[in-house]
């Protein structure tokens, strides 16, 4: 699904706004973005109710579910920051 995203740095410093084209697969997902495609991994979490799920991606980034729409990956050593908020699914 497309997804709008907010791009910004580290320390909060907003970048823009970009889309995303982002592939859910409950245990992982990946994030296509202008420039590159960025896959997640399984996503890790000890308790789900009380921490994000999240793991590092192979180029490693931080890859995390915030919600059921809602997901962030981040590049540290670029200082940049992709969160994006996606349309709700109905079942």
């Amino acid at each position: 699904m497309i997804c709008q995203g907010n791009l910004q740095t580290l320390d909060g410093r907003s970048l823009g706004n970009l889309e995303g084209k982002i592939v859910d697969r409950f245990t992982s997902f990946s994030v296509t973005l202008p420039e590159s495609v960025v896959e997640s991994g399984p996503l890790h979490s000890a308790d789900r109710q009380q921490y994000v799920p999240s793991a590092v991606t192979k180029e490693g980034w931080l890859a995390m579910r915030l919600s059921d729409t809602r997901f962030m990956v981040v590049n540290a050593p670029q200082d940049k920051v992709f969160t994006f908020s996606c349309p709700s699914r109905s079942i």
